[in-house]
């Protein structure tokens, strides 16, 4: 890879997506600096996605639908096929096909619901629940401690930066970027 990939100038060199006329060339490289930062950030979490999906041999929306099953059940509610659908932004036919090959593979169960007879309760067995504590659970959470190690004030500037920089990705008003676009 390229030393310069995540600079501005390299990428976009007749400033046809970024104007830098006006700005100052160290605030231009600096901002440079900030997106090789993002970028390191990005190849660190794909580093252990990859990782954690090799060790647990599950795919990304099994890993998120335990994590989801995770937190439920740490949050003392109950999963349902309905509420981990909603969660994935998969349809209720693939939420079947990945509840039934979680629960083959021993990763869940599925039990009829606690209060609403018409739905069932998914729950994560405990030695997946603890593979995935112990490894990616484990690495995931020393963000933490990164965080922990900012004052307020500064994790006030992380947290607006963040999700300024979210809201200018979104997609929400790209026509090229909604279903049935085509590029031509």
């Amino acid at each position: 890879m390229p030393s310069n990939i995540y600079d501005v100038d390299a990428s976009d060199p007749r400033q046809q997506l970024v104007d830098r006329s006006g700005m100052d060339p160290a605030t231009v490289s600096h901002i440079g600096e900030v997106m090789a930062a993002l970028g390191r950030l990005r190849s660190a979490e794909q580093e252990l996605s990859d990782a954690s999906l090799k060790f647990m041999k599950l795919n990304q929306t099994d890993m998120r639908a335990l994590h989801y099953l995770i937190v439920a059940a740490n949050s003392g509610g109950t999963a349902t096929p309905g509420a981990l659908s909603t969660h994935l932004k998969i349809s209720t036919a693939s939420t079947t096909k990945l509840l039934d090959r979680l629960e083959h593979a021993g990763h869940i169960t599925r039990a009829p619901h606690p209060s609403d007879r018409r739905a069932l309760a998914i729950t994560i067995s405990p030695k997946t629940r603890q593979a995935a504590m112990d490894t990616v659970g484990r690495q995931q959470a020393k963000r933490f401690h990164a965080a922990a190690r900012l004052s307020e004030e500064e994790r006030n500037v992380v947290i607006r930066f963040l999700d300024d920089m979210a809201g200018e990705l979104a997609i929400t008003d790209e026509a090229w970027a909604q279903p049935g676009a085509a590029a031509d």
